[in-house]
């Protein structure tokens, strides 16, 4: 492609914060966020003051500018939000700040997204208030209010008219609770999962069990990309973005649920395109980390990025097939947002990246293509894959 990001720009520094459970950190949103984009930069080896731009999504309150009063950075050149709720915009703002550093805007955007619930509210909490309005009006008055609401009768559509059975859906949460036991940032490290502990679980709401569902968490988290031909300046391994893309398909905004294409992770307009940047296929993809809301929307975002069939995943779906080393597709190496933390996925990122590195606590051999999917049944959704020089 001649207009591409591919291979145009580099990950230079990741970090993050803590990671507590919602309403327990010690310390404000603005100086999570601070202490994250603090970590990233020593992780690149780099100065703050030589930040010149900032991406973020799902409204992240730290205002750009005032990161850059507080860092002593003398030029602010981009400072980028990425529309839509959840963690769709990951990987979006990840592209975000990438196209601000491949067209010359900036040299050295953060990427992070912070969050204090105990200071701002809780996210996966239907409304407590007394007048209703706007697409909320369609769903609260009949019970349907929270995320885990919301999304599950998009998987239950899915899983019905697919025959999946729940087993699926528990193979991608034991997967991720094995993976955060040997990761020592993860919230759940020491605390791990089976099958009669997750069957015996109480339910959210049907499909989802509790161990179904994303952490809620305090903390913060941040990436530093810089332009490609820099990247021999670092001194860790280089992870190259090779793509990032969002959107959603035809009428995916008619969120009182009555989209014409109901049962879907939002993907499939965007997966085309995504491979085609990167130039690779899902064969190609040596580690994968999902976006877990809940495990619904992994398995279905998993099935339109092209790892398997729908009629395909109860055979697909068992925890050998999905942890690291030596799965078919190792999915959410780090725990994940059911197991690490739930930082609006970034922390997914994060793990991409470490990944290329081979710094991963549950390694895969010879990680040279990594991919990331953000934010399933939220729209605009996105997606990422990151690259060793080898790809180039």
């Amino acid at each position: 492609m001649s207009r591409s990001l591919r291979g145009k720009v580099a990950i230079a520094g990741v970090g993050e914060t803590a990671y507590y459970k919602r309403g327990e950190a010690p310390d404000a949103e603005f100086k999570l966020a601070l202490m994250a984009i603090l970590a990233a930069c020593e992780d690149a080896g780099i100065s703050p003051k030589e930040v010149d731009g900032f991406a973020s999504f799902s409204n992240d309150r730290s205002d750009p500018s005032r990161l850059a009063a507080a860092l002593g950075i003398n030029d602010l050149r981009f400072a980028n939000m990425q529309w839509g709720g959840g963690g769709g915009g990951g990987s979006g703002a990840l592209g975000n700040a990438a196209a601000a550093v491949a067209t010359g805007m900036a040299e050295c955007v953060v990427v992070f997204r912070a969050l204090a619930q105990g200071q701002f509210g809780r996210f996966g909490q239907g409304p407590v208030r007394n007048v209703i309005s706007g697409d909320a009006a369609h769903t609260v008055p009949y019970g349907l209010m929270s995320p885990a609401q919301s999304f599950a009768m998009k998987v239950k559509r899915f899983m019905h008219e697919n025959k999946v059975e729940q087993s699926a859906l528990r193979a991608l949460s034991l997967a991720s609770y094995h993976h955060a036991q040997n990761n020592p940032r993860a919230v759940m490290y020491g605390r791990p999962l089976d099958e009669e502990k997750y069957d015996a679980s109480r339910w959210i709401v049907e499909p989802f069990h509790l161990f179904d569902c994303c952490l809620e968490n305090d903390g913060a988290a941040a990436m530093i990309v810089v332009p490609a031909e820099r990247a021999s300046e670092f001194h860790d391994k280089p992870a190259y973005l090779l793509s990032a893309v969002s959107g959603s398909h035809y009428r995916a905004g008619a969120s009182v649920h009555n989209t014409p294409d109901y049962a879907t992770s939002n993907f499939k307009t965007c997966v085309p395109r995504l491979y085609d940047m990167a130039e690779v296929g899902p064969k190609d993809v040596d580690v994968l980390q999902c976006y877990e809301n809940f495990t619904g929307g992994v398995l279905m975002s998993m099935v339109e990025h092209g790892f398997c069939e729908p009629d395909e995943c109860n055979e697909f779906f068992v925890k050998d097939n999905l942890i690291a080393p030596s799965g078919a597709v190792p999915t959410n190496t780090s725990g994940g947002n059911l197991a690490e933390c739930y930082m609006h996925g970034l922390g997914l990122n994060i793990e991409a990246v470490r990944q290329i590195r081979g710094e991963s606590t549950n390694q895969v051999d010879d990680a040279d293509v990594s991919m990331v999917v953000s934010g399933p049944m939220v729209t605009p959704v996105s997606s990422s894959i990151f690259g060793s020089e080898a790809t180039l």
